[in-house]
């Protein structure tokens, strides 16, 4: 077994990397939310973030968060009730389960890209609802480069993320629970509502808060697809960092400093509900 030096001795590289990349960042960003340019102490930075502006920002990227979130969460996991209680083949559900691996992590300007050409102006479900069908999609208001359209392009790797991490918990469900209840006259419908729904119910919220925080930190889908000109919050912190006329790094960190708190506060959650998911899955 070893002695429990060594045993302790292989988590040094995980610390490391935690020091590295996550304490020692954090702590910078602290230091810098709380000076000048000229390294004196300020509170300024903090204050800015009350501006219209910015907390116009922080209300458009929480928005877009929860939405996209809500819609995947949802899709995700009518998805993977089809796939793991529908009597679906399982090459099917190995078949959808390697292209969510895929697809939860394809993002940025590919993404945008396939977006755009897909359901761009002149892209091709655009052109062929058009053409085929004369619904024009742009003309009834849909556009892809507005709040709607983030929604709809974050959903390509918001849904496939949420299967992944919901099928456990759908396959945690033991058919053992089913069976008593149709044996007390409960119907299936009785059974998810009072049974199943209940059980899922934090592994579902958890897996909200994941995909609340993995939209609110996406920048580099949003930059490739409106150019910058949707003022999210990691636009706006780009921007600061990056420089342009309103070149400001230690706003930039204050900003930084507000998505970790609300980062922060959201994988807390996620963790409370993890840990009371697993207690009903044992």
């Amino acid at each position: 077994m070893g002695s429990p030096l060594w045993r302790w001795l292989g988590l040094l590289p995980f610390a490391l990397f935690v020091l590295l990349f996550l304490v020692l960042p954090v702590l910078y960003l602290v230091q810098g939310a709380f000076q000048t340019p000229q390294g004196q102490f300020t509170f300024d930075n903090l204050r800015a973030l009350a501006s219209p502006t910015i907390a116009s920002a922080y209300s458009l990227s929480i928005r877009l968060s929860l939405v996209s979130a809500g819609l995947g969460a949802l899709g995700g996991l009518l998805v993977c009730y089809a796939l793991v209680h529908g009597g679906l083949p399982s090459w099917l559900r190995h078949a959808f389960t390697t292209f969510s691996g895929v697809a939860s992590n394809f993002a940025g300007v590919p993404l945008a890209f396939a977006f755009i050409a897909t359901l761009g102006r002149l892209g091709l479900v655009t052109v062929l609802l058009r053409d085929l069908f004369g619904i024009n999609l742009y003309a009834s208001g849909f556009s892809l480069f507005s709040f709607w359209g983030l929604a709809l392009t974050y959903l390509y790797f918001q849904l496939p993320l949420m299967l992944l991490i919901i099928t456990p918990a759908m396959q945690g469900l033991k058919r053992e629970w089913q069976e008593a209840a149709e044996s007390l006259g409960a119907s299936r419908a009785q059974y998810w509502r009072r049974v199943a729904l209940p059980v899922l119910t934090p592994s579902v919220l958890s897996c909200f808060m994941l995909l609340f925080a993995n939209a609110f930190g996406t920048l580099a889908t949003v930059v490739a697809l409106t150019g910058a000109n949707f003022p999210v919050v990691p636009i706006l912190l780009f921007q600061q960092i990056r420089g342009n006329v309103l070149y400001n790094p230690n706003l930039g960190f204050a900003l930084a400093l507000g998505m970790v708190a609300i980062m922060v506060v959201t994988n807390l959650l996620y963790f409370v509900l993890r840990a009371r998911a697993e207690r009903w899955q044992r």
